[in-house]
């Protein structure tokens, strides 16, 4: 039976409530790793899929990352306590973060290839290591960011905090958030 993996668009109103943005993209993220999951395991090439994947890693990924890098773990930075212990946890999830971005760059260089020669990259057994071992990884770090960054995130951002930044995430997709009326 064929596997119908999609990788849902959240809703932008989301954008008003950043950090339900963040867990919903999250598990759009989980929804890539096991679309990979899938373009791993088969030997059928299956066009569409491999080129959503190499879609979300050029552009869904790389804007996920900066949404963090520049907006949110620099927030939480300026909020969380010492006693919070944040950031070896941030500091951990953006060496994370480079090395994603250079391992996604070579699953989509990989991916494109079989694209060009209408390869299934569940053919052959290096690919699907890099595969397993990017969705491996990335399954990881979200449920780090879900269980720890996330949490942290609501109880020490407040009202405002959480306004700028939807704000900024709503910029960056060319939106603009309206407030609510008072």
């Amino acid at each position: 039976m064929k596997q119908t993996t999609e990788i849902e668009e959240v809703p932008i109103e989301l954008l008003a409530e950043p950090l339900d943005w963040f867990f919903a993209e999250h598990y759009r993220h989980r929804q890539l790793c096991q679309m990979i999951d899938e373009v791993c395991a088969t030997t059928v090439f299956d066009g569409d899929k491999i080129a959503k994947v190499v879609a979300f890693l050029s552009h869904d990924l790389a804007l996920h990352v900066i949404d963090e890098e520049e907006d949110f773990f620099p927030l939480l930075r300026r909020r969380c306590l010492p006693e919070d212990e944040v950031e070896r946890v941030l500091g951990m999830l953006s060496a994370e973060h480079r090395a994603d971005m250079t391992k996604a760059a070579q699953v989509s260089d990989l991916l494109k290839a079989c694209l060009l020669k209408e390869t299934a990259p569940g053919l052959d057994l290096a690919r699907r290591r890099i595969l397993s071992e990017f969705a491996s990884q990335e399954r990881r770090h979200l449920g780090l960011e879900n269980a720890v960054i996330l949490p942290i995130a609501r109880l020490r951002l407040d009202a405002e905090d959480l306004a700028t930044l939807g704000r900024r995430l709503a910029a960056r997709r060319g939106r603009i958030l309206h407030e609510p009326d008072a």
